[in-house]
């Protein structure tokens, strides 16, 4: 038989994550204090985040080893699997070999408790007893849920409003795990009866409970605030998604061509694609095509302006450098809730301006399209947010088929979509809908863009 499923034992793990700033051409620009204008120190962070997570944020170490209470953790589910896609392969009739690391093995369904263990355990050994944060679709907040009970640390989620009543099952997942959980906006932070005195209807967005989460946070000693994407420190937890798929495909003898991921805020896309980058900066690997999809509906990297920007609504978080559509720009109530933020990784957005990847943006209902094709082929139905990366994957394959060329693709399955059935209900029903902004609407959401000297 064809092999289809690579596995690797857990003594093969990652002992360590990869850090991709020790081989990027040219440093990421600095994060800026916003009340100086001036680059952050540590101490600038030290009232959101605990330091072990302040200094891996900093390190430009290649590699920073793994600690053995989070692999003890990682390994009830790691290493994941990788899949030969074989029989979606045979659907499309392409010459192309696909690849698919598949995440939706943890016990919250997703790739968020790669980061979430780490930051609950850094958090812990810190001495902190509360940790707040915002969740998009749920996932993270999922994540940060289970890692909470694993570390004993109390757990205050802010959900997107508009997912909070699309996903009750995600909330009861939450809240099985012990955490409180509030829609967004909401009552319980100054930042949320702003937002709904000014808009009673709002929806809410990944700006807006960040907001909540972070002022939350500040008030209290033993309180520190948990971001899922983004930041560099949980690009860096992600690798070992990339690290592991690097062995299985030695196992394969094979190498990728083309790499695919969904990108909300940058993590999972990192985790799978910048192992495989890095191998290539330092002139250890052939070249790469990234392929990083996101929605129509919130184009950041395709629209979005490479400028400073706070990363949350109520202009709480230090100044970065990133792809941006504004901080207060609210996307639509997509269902792909995790991909609705604002802006995108420092990181990543430095990397698309060094042109190592390639941005592209699909409309909802061609990438639920692509999610069901998956499915009836593959056998798992993905999450919304990862349908954008079966699609971007799915149209590389027939691209392959097209030109009569055989290449090897690897896409990243971020999580299940047994939580999302929502969805799919109202994509059957013909509920959903396209939307792509107009260049007047991306003028006006970036309007009030930051101004920062230099």
């Amino acid at each position: 038989m064809d092999k289809s499923k690579y596995i690797i034992p857990e003594n093969l793990m990652p002992p360590a994550w990869y850090n991709i700033q020790a081989d990027i051409p040219v440093p990421v620009p600095p994060v800026i204090n916003p009340g100086t204008g001036q680059p952050i120190t540590p101490a600038d962070l030290e009232p959101i985040f605990p330091m072990p997570l302040i200094e891996q944020e900093v390190s430009q170490e290649r590699w920073l080893e793994i600690p053995s209470a989070v692999q003890a953790i990682y390994q009830q589910w790691r290493p994941s699997p990788l899949y030969r896609a074989r029989r979606l392969e045979k659907a499309l009739d392409t010459p192309a070999k696909i690849y698919y690391k598949y995440e939706g093995v943890s016990p919250a369904g997703s790739h968020k408790p790669n980061t979430a263990i780490p930051q609950a355990y850094y958090n812990k050994i810190s001495g902190i007893k509360r940790l707040t944060t915002e969740t998009g679709a749920g996932q993270w907040g999922s994540s940060l849920a289970l890692a909470g009970s694993f570390f004993d640390l109390d757990i205050e989620v802010y959900m997107v409003k508009v997912s909070y009543h699309q996903k009750p099952y995600r909330r009861a997942f939450m809240e099985s795990f012990g955490a409180k959980v509030f829609p967004s906006p909401s009552g319980e932070t100054n930042a949320g009866r702003s937002i709904l005195e000014k808009h009673p209807e709002s929806t809410g967005s990944l700006g807006i409970a960040i907001s909540e989460a972070v002022e939350k946070a500040v008030q209290s000693p033993d309180t520190k605030y948990a971001l899922g994407s983004v930041l560099n420190h949980v690009l860096l937890h992600q690798t070992v998604i990339g690290l592991e798929a690097l062995t299985q495909l030695e196992m394969a003898a094979d190498y990728p061509d083309i790499i695919v991921g969904c990108t909300g805020g940058g993590s999972n896309f990192a985790g799978i694609a910048f192992p495989f980058l890095g191998k290539q900066l330092r002139g250890e690997e052939k070249a790469i095509k990234f392929v990083a999809v996101e929605p129509a509906a919130c184009p950041t990297l395709t629209k979005g302006k490479y400028a400073y920007d706070f990363g949350d609504t109520a202009q709480l978080t230090p100044l970065v450098k990133m792809h941006t559509l504004g901080s207060g720009f609210v996307p639509l109530g997509i269902h792909a809730g995790g991909l609705r933020y604002h802006g995108m990784a420092p990181l990543l957005s430095h990397i698309l301006e060094l042109g190592f990847i390639e941005p592209k943006a699909y409309a909802q209902l061609g990438c639920f399209a692509a999610g069901i094709t998956f499915a009836q082929a593959e056998g798992i139905l993905p999450a919304p947010e990862a349908n954008h990366a079966v699609k971007g994957a799915i149209d590389e394959a027939l691209r392959c088929k097209e030109e009569g060329v055989s290449k090897t693709i690897l896409f990243n399955l971020c999580g299940h979509g047994n939580f999302d059935m929502q969805a799919y209900i109202d994509y059957q029903a013909g509920k959903l809908q396209d939307y792509e902004y107009s260049p007047e609407e991306i003028a006006m959401a970036l309007a009030g863009l930051p101004v920062v000297a230099g």
